[in-house]
């Protein structure tokens, strides 16, 4: 599970929002702690509004998924608590199937710290137009991988 400095980073970047809305244009809806899909799997609707409870709940519940998946993908590779909480916040972002296709995670399983921490700098667009928010995360997510020792 992501330690406490692991969540207080997504939820840093994602920032609950009650009611459903559009990241940026070519978004999906949104709602909660950066959620797209409800508890019961159904996507969210714009026009949709949850209760800080329920938000909070679905955090929990797709935090711990994504955190086992996670898991999964370092295949017994060793793996910091920082590195974890990074690989976390960069699949919470991106998705569990982008983190397990990356070269970062390729270069993290073989040892090549450095090499995985300079990766998380290539994730920083949605399709092919740099966004600074997404610039500001993943250099906060390559700190936070670096600080393992």
């Amino acid at each position: 599970m992501p330690s406490t400095t692991g969540i207080a980073l997504i939820k840093a970047f994602e920032q609950c929002r009650l009611q459903a809305y559009l990241p940026t244009p070519d978004d999906v809806p949104t709602i909660g702690w950066g959620s797209t899909r409800d508890s019961d799997g159904t996507r969210i609707r714009i026009g949709q509004v949850w209760t800080q409870a329920h938000a909070d709940a679905v955090f929990n519940d797709q935090l711990l998924a994504l955190a086992r998946e996670v898991g999964r993908a370092v295949a017994g590779a060793p793996t910091s608590q920082p590195q974890f909480d990074a690989l976390v916040s960069f699949a919470y972002n991106l998705g569990a199937t982008a983190l397990a296709r990356s070269t970062l995670l390729a270069l993290h399983r073989a040892g090549d710290f450095t090499g995985a921490a300079a990766q998380f700098a290539r994730w920083n667009r949605q399709g092919k137009v740099v966004l600074a928010g997404l610039s500001r995360r993943r250099a906060a997510e390559a700190a936070l991988y670096r600080t393992a020792a």
